[in-house]
């Protein structure tokens, strides 16, 4: 079909802004070698990200003889996912991966909530004492009672030994909560204005316009939370010390650390004793790295869907004091 002279007149203006644009951004040689150096960098920068879990990958799944001997650097061999099925049969491991994905769940989940709505709270000029709860909940981020107060606190509160130990100290989060507020206060004003106008009250306002129009801040807060109480072993190991059915996963590979630590260091009394000690820390060292390397992934998995939302939230949520 032939075009008209309009047609025409269209596609010779894109031609020329195309022409002009790129003679506009034509790449010198010192962009040129700048280019070359930035993606180098980032590549080998990624790369060391990177191999680290690639390392703990391929030796879980090599030959456990050579993993011991320390020849699995960049090839796996003799592969397989015997470490994995045998993971079925090591000790309370099934209970420690439960503590560790339920307490990510809902302590995330009440944290969010938590920071979302204090953080609201906070926004407003008629809140009574306003400025006095907010510097109450800033001034926390500086200054603690320290480790001995805190666990004495807790165990008046009767929460040692307690699943809850896990949960409720984390609820409330600073940081956390001064992310959202400075979010919250970057969103139009008129959107609230007008819905109180409509007659809607301070929680119809809060779960109709500022909790959706704040998925991005709390997406990522909830990546922090997520991962700190994933990560976190410290109050597992010092509030759980008669609860050993409530240990973490991370305290469990804890565990298995000092284990294959104390098996090595018993090898050196030689005979018969050293070989069961070398058979033994051949088998602990295989479970660490496979339960680090089952610790990790949730994260791995879990964080390249929030990326897009960590990305935006943590830009928006730094623009104002």
């Amino acid at each position: 079909m032939a075009m008209t002279a309009q047609e025409k007149i269209d596609a010779k203006r894109e031609k020329e802004y195309n022409k002009k644009h790129k003679r506009m951004y034509k790449l010198k040689p010192g962009d040129i070698v700048f280019n070359i150096l930035n993606y180098a960098f980032f590549i080998l920068f990624t790369i060391t990200c990177i191999f680290p879990f690639y390392y703990l990958f391929i030796n879980t799944i090599s030959d456990n003889t050579m993993v011991q001997q320390g020849l699995i650097n960049f090839i796996p061999h003799g592969i397989n996912i015997n470490n994995y099925k045998a993971l079925t049969g090591v000790g309370d491991l099934g209970y420690a991966f439960v503590v560790s994905v339920t307490r990510t769940i809902f302590g995330t989940a009440l944290m969010v909530v938590a920071s979302a709505f204090v953080g609201y709270l906070v926004t407003k000029q008629e809140m009574w004492h306003r400025s006095l709860w907010y510097r109450a909940i800033v001034i926390t981020m500086y200054f603690n009672a320290g480790l001995i107060a805190t666990y004495l606190n807790l165990v008046m509160l009767g929460l040692t030994n307690h699943y809850m130990v896990y949960i409720i100290p984390g609820i409330v989060a600073p940081y956390n909560i001064i992310l959202v507020k400075t979010y919250i206060e970057s969103i139009p004003a008129e959107l609230e204005e007008s819905a109180f106008i409509d007659g809607a009250s301070y929680m119809q306002v809060f779960t109709k316009i500022v909790w959706p129009l704040s998925k991005p801040i709390l997406a990522t807060i909830a990546i922090f939370g997520a991962v700190g109480h994933w990560n976190s072993f410290q109050d597992s190991l010092i509030y759980m010390s008669n609860s050993p059915k409530l240990y973490t996963l991370q305290h469990r590979l804890y565990i298995y650390l000092n284990q294959s630590s104390n098996l090595m260091a018993s090898m050196n009394q030689g005979g018969e004793a050293a070989r069961s000690a070398f058979n033994a820390a051949l088998n602990t060292k295989v479970i660490k790295y496979t339960i680090s390397m089952i610790s990790v992934i949730p994260i791995l998995i879990v964080y390249p869907f929030m990326n897009r939302y960590f990305e935006k939230g943590i830009m928006l949520g730094a623009v104002k004091g």
